[in-house]
């Protein structure tokens, strides 16, 4: 009997820990897998009878609290108003933003154009909060960013030395699932305090090993064209050979994230289940501020595996920058919108404060924009991250062959050196309708077309 079946049965996932030693005492005294089942099924319905019991009295005296506080939790009366950009959006997605705005923390809240559903907050939810921030709302994947590079080299290197291009990708960085270097990389955020919490002082060995790697999902790093109309970025109008990545904090991220999101869950089991992925930590928590004072580390990691991916590919074609820019889409400030004081979580969404920089890609085979925000109180300064998946990875897998992908991409003048199916632009929005339906957030600045194109191979678990 496994966590999933104590779920089943009514055990509330706080007390699944629990319930699986109680299993395996109650195993050991003999009793068979289906008088375990009847017995949990008779502790759900009534715990206070199984309190004094040795097997299940712990178990029982966890689910009785969770229960009762289950019984006593109350949303609010309203739902905090949010707004909605773009259309068509899975019923997943809208379902979650609607939970989202119902938290007693809640404060205000917008939903991007690339939006579609994640875990807790959708990818491409924005929520503000009262002094606490949410795990889930943050990602998996903290501090997922992009970096784009402009290189003074020409655009026609990219087919005249694409061999020199394709090899600087595979020596400078790394994919796949558990990706690192033998021989580690330097760079100042090793030397920041990795002790703020116990997951990211026993994750900084990996950390290390993995400082400059991207890891896999719809991470990437490619070169391309970017055609800037007009004089911005520092740079002349024109067109120019640009190199584009997207990545985050690798696997001590993960670690963080998964560590606090089951520490929020546990602290709030009044929490409704389809709320309690939401569950949040108080910023002048102990566990809050050990939150967030990693989620501001694996801020600086990530930016360090962007820095040293760049720096890298261009000391290996030994090219100099030109400019560069770049921002963060899974993590929470602290801001004020409309007077208040909040915590901002970005989920798959881009901040685009007035005069703002960002980056919104669009897949493998389609334009991504420079874009430059317009400061609109409504999406918290936020606009979406990218085109965003319109199908799942498996529906992908099963709608998609590589015949035609190849075929697609050959007709956009993209090479890919490696991916998976579930990452062909088919499984993605359109960009251009993405752009059009936030066209109050933000100004294109500059176009970016996707030339040559690495990511992790087919078969890899994704991380983003």
């Amino acid at each position: 009997m496994n966590a999933k079946h104590l779920k089943q049965l009514g055990i509330p996932s706080a007390a699944v820990k629990t319930g699986l030693k109680a299993v395996g005492q109650a195993r050991r005294t003999g009793d068979s897998p289906d008088e375990i089942r009847r017995t949990i099924k008779s502790l759900v319905a009534s715990p206070d009878a199984y309190l004094d019991t040795p097997v299940w009295g712990d178990l029982a005296a966890q689910v009785a609290r969770i229960l009762s506080a289950q019984a006593a939790y109350r949303q609010r009366d309203e739902p905090v108003p949010y707004r909605q950009w773009g259309r068509d959006h899975e019923s997943g997605a809208l379902q979650q933003m609607s939970n989202a705005v119902k938290l007693p923390v809640a404060m205000a809240g917008a939903l991007m154009p690339d939006a579609h559903q994640g875990y807790g907050l959708p990818i491409g939810g924005v929520l503000g909060t009262h002094n606490s921030v949410i795990p889930y709302a943050v990602g998996v994947d903290i501090a997922c960013r992009m970096k784009l590079t402009v290189l003074d080299m020409p655009v026609s290197d990219i087919d005249e030395r694409e061999d020199a291009l394709r090899n600087a990708i595979s020596r400078e960085t790394r994919f796949g699932i558990g990706s690192s270097f033998k021989q580690r990389r330097d760079h100042a955020v090793m030397d920041e305090d990795w002790s703020v919490t116990g997951t990211t002082s026993k994750s900084r060995d990996k950390a290390w090993s993995q400082l400059g790697s991207s890891g896999s999902g719809n991470h990437f790093v490619e070169f391309g064209e970017l055609e800037l109309g007009e004089p911005d970025l520092g740079l002349e109008s024109g067109v120019y050979m640009a190199l584009l990545s997207h990545s985050g904090s690798r696997g001590t991220g993960a670690a963080v994230a998964g560590h606090y999101s089951k520490l929020a869950m546990s602290l709030h089991p009044e929490l409704p289940k389809e709320l309690a992925h939401l569950s949040w930590l108080e910023l002048d928590s102990e566990e809050g501020i050990e939150y967030w004072s990693a989620m501001q580390l694996m801020g600086k990691y990530a930016a360090a595996n962007h820095e040293l991916i760049h720096r890298s590919i261009a000391r290996n074609l030994g090219v100099e920058v030109l400019a560069d820019l770049e921002n963060h889409h899974n993590f929470a400030w602290k801001e004020t919108h409309g007077g208040e004081e909040m915590v901002g979580h970005r989920k798959g969404a881009t901040p685009a404060g007035e005069g703002v920089l960002g980056i919104i890609p669009g897949s493998m085979g389609t334009p991504g924009y420079v874009v430059r925000g317009k400061g609109k109180p409504e999406s918290l300064n936020s606009c979406s991250h990218g085109a965003g998946r319109r199908m799942s990875r498996t529906q992908a897998k099963k709608t998609f062959n590589w015949e035609d992908t190849h075929s697609f991409l050959e007709a956009q003048g993209v090479k890919l050196i490696s991916a998976g199916l579930d990452e062909v632009p088919g499984a993605y929005k359109d960009i251009e309708a993405v752009m059009t339906a936030q066209r109050d957030l933000v100004h294109r600045v500059a176009q970016f077309r996707p030339r040559l194109v690495k990511m992790a191979p087919p078969g890899e678990r994704p991380e983003d």
